[in-house]
């Protein structure tokens, strides 16, 4: 896999943009410089540059000098690779706290069963996203049916989602996953054939759905985000409807007839070459 490719695919996934990681990539590369010769090397227009090097600054990825005209370069990798990895971290600390709160509340309540009354809620971020979907993986027992577009392929490598699934192969259970794999997840779609995942590929199929067991559904009413962080907004459906779960399964085993082998779609990728910047 091209080595520019690899990395910006990994800097997208420490919650930076498409542009802000050829951006930063770029200063790293061939050290600091100015809007104008950065725009012209990155193919775009100058306004574009300096909103892109705004939120890089924002990010601490990039620093300004002071000479005129302002001369914009790279934070070390390190640095801004830690301070990223903090953020994310921070994050996921929050989410145990709160999963413990949660689970001690409970305790002081009398809840009345439900298991006869299906559950609807919306989830808002791929941090919530996580947080539903990691117990649930945790608990199947036999099928884990997935149809992503590929930026989740990303999400599930970063977050300990891939993790969840291969300890769930282990345990005996089967996943199956649809991909609209781009030359830009080529290593995380990898990452998911290695654990064991059967993983085929459909062009463009623009939906996002995941059946747990066949019982338990999560379905995307906007499931479109500008960069991968925990905290990026989202819009999905979870349900524990077994019927919406098993209208879901067959919409899957329809596609899943209709997709490539992930290898297949693969190697006509590589043989095409990663796209142009």
């Amino acid at each position: 896999m091209d080595d520019d490719v690899a990395f910006i695919t990994r800097l997208i996934g420490f919650g930076l943009s498409e542009k802000e990681a050829r951006t930063y990539l770029h200063l790293l590369k061939y050290g600091p410089k100015t809007p104008s010769p950065l725009a012209k090397s990155l193919n775009t227009y100058r306004e574009d540059v300096h909103r892109t090097l705004t939120s890089l600054i924002d990010k601490g990825m990039v620093h300004p000098s002071l000479d005129s005209p302002t001369i914009y370069a790279a934070v070390d990798l390190d640095i801004a690779l830690e301070s990223a990895l903090q953020k994310q971290q921070s994050e996921l600390r929050e989410m145990e706290e709160r999963k413990r709160e949660l689970q001690e509340l409970s305790k002081q309540q009398r809840f009345r069963p439900s298991d006869e009354v299906s559950t609807f809620k919306i989830i808002k971020s791929l941090k919530e996203l996580v947080a539903v979907s990691m117990p649930l993986i945790d608990s199947m027992q036999e099928e884990w049916l997935v149809a992503a577009p590929a930026y989740l392929t990303v999400v599930a490598s970063l977050f300990g989602v891939n993790d969840a699934a291969h300890e769930f192969i282990k345990r005996g259970g089967k996943v199956r996953s649809i991909i609209d794999i781009s030359y830009q997840v080529i290593e995380p779609v990898r990452e998911m054939i290695a654990i064991g995942e059967e993983v085929r590929h459909i062009d463009e199929h623009g939906i996002m759905f995941v059946v747990f067991d066949r019982k338990t559904c999560i379905s995307a009413i906007n499931a479109e985000v500008n960069r991968i962080s925990l905290s990026a907004p989202v819009s999905e459906l979870w349900t524990d409807d077994p019927a919406y779960a098993q209208y879901l399964a067959s919409t899957f085993e329809m596609l899943w007839n209709q997709a490539i082998d992930a290898e297949e779609r693969i190697q006509q990728l590589l043989k095409e070459g990663p796209p142009e910047a």
